[in-house]
């Protein structure tokens, strides 16, 4: 039995997408079931009673995968929501500012933009010149940070050019410099080891739906204790309410922090892809997975350096800044197109994606990514050399 067996993924396609939205392996998918199952059996007990403890558990064992107290986290539905949490909590003053990068998730710029606008704070994007020199990824950020700087927001692995930020050192400038940062490491958890206590983000966001495995709707947000009572929830339900007693569904949580009675108890909803997330570890475990990351850089490398060389161009980074999602440079295009062509022609699930006039196909190697998959890669019709 391959790793490939044990996820569902469709054999007559080739999927080097995973870092958009996951995969999950079936076992894991089996245990989500378990616990839907095990809910409806007594959805007030296990709601009401049992839910806070068993969320603790889940954390617990995440943080040690993280190094992070469980104390210290919480469960969100995906990064995207994290980001909003702190953006949405953060308090600013007209002149003040958000500094970041122009290599950031477009989703969460929008946020940010929004945030900043309506309290007439600014949200500034420091540009960073492709190929990526971490050192100037630090220098950059530090020469820009000045006195309205209020918080440093950056991508531990971008989204649309796959590269590994040097957070750690951004983190340590910053707090010389009394500057919180917040960290979004959507592509982060599992995709390389995380340490968030040695790392010294203030704020911390990442998926384990995506390359922990884990089902869909899962994620975390970690916030040092100084600043978890300034978080606040996106949704306000019992856990702002002076008196939450008489609720059945809330008591659970009676005697907790405010951080987690706000951010986990938000009414009735669905928390069984949390509790998967141990099952999630539990896989990667077993299969070694240290070894799924070296194998699957290796495959990446290998569509790297084949369509580099087919189209006369350059990588974006030294193999050191990647890690099992690269942005591979072609011939600028319609994305769209591109993508459009892969897919129909050649079966192929693959993102195209843009940066600063320079496109790019983003392959996702991970454990079910065969040989076979990259050699369609590089024999499809829509890459074929000008």
């Amino acid at each position: 039995m391959t790793l490939r067996d044990h996820f569902l993924l469709d054999p007559d396609i080739a999927f080097l997408n995973h870092g958009s939205f996951g995969a999950c392996p079936r076992e894991v998918l089996e245990a989500q079931q378990r616990w839907q199952w095990e809910m409806e059996r007594n959805p007030v007990d296990f709601l009401g009673r049992r839910s806070a403890a068993l969320l603790a558990e889940a954390r617990d064992a995440l943080g040690t995968e993280i190094g992070a107290a469980g104390a210290d986290l919480v469960f969100v539905p995906n990064s995207t929501t994290g980001v909003n949490v702190v953006a949405r909590s953060i308090c600013l003053q007209a002149g003040d500012e958000v500094l970041s990068t122009n290599l950031e998730y477009g989703a969460c710029d929008a946020t940010w933009l929004r945030v900043c606008a309506q309290q007439g704070a600014h949200y500034r994007q420091v540009e960073l010149p492709l190929p990526l020199r971490p050192e100037q990824v630090v220098a950059s950020l530090v020469a820009a940070m000045g006195p309205r700087t209020r918080l440093v927001y950056l991508s531990h692995i971008t989204s649309t050019t796959a590269l590994i930020l040097p957070v750690a050192e951004v983190c340590a400038a910053a707090r010389a410099r009394g500057i919180p940062v917040f960290v979004d490491g959507a592509h982060a958890p599992g995709q390389i080891p995380l340490d968030l206590s040695a790392l010294g983000a203030d704020f911390y966001v990442g998926n384990c739906h995506k390359w922990q495995c884990a089902p869909k709707g899962s994620a975390f947000l970690h916030a040092r204790p100084e600043h978890q009572p300034l978080l606040d929830a996106t949704v306000t339900s019992w856990g702002y309410a002076a008196d939450s007693g008489g609720h059945s569904g809330f008591d659970a949580y009676l005697g907790r922090s405010l951080f987690e009675r706000r951010m986990q108890w938000q009414g009735t909803r669905d928390i069984s892809a949390w509790l998967t997330v141990p099952a999630a570890l539990a896989f990667q475990a077993r299969h070694d997975w240290h070894q799924v990351r070296q194998r699957s850089h290796a495959l990446a490398a290998q569509a790297q350096q084949a369509l580099c060389q087919r189209f006369g161009l350059a990588p974006i980074s030294g193999d050191e800044a990647w890690a099992q999602m690269v942005a591979i440079p072609v011939p600028p295009q319609d994305p769209e197109a591109l993508r459009q062509r892969l897919w129909v022609e050649s079966r192929i699930e693959v993102p195209i994606t843009q940066h600063g006039g320079q496109t790019f196909v983003r392959v996702s190697a991970q454990a079910y990514t065969s040989e076979a998959d990259i050699e369609r890669l590089l024999a499809a019709p829509a890459l074929r050399s000008p």
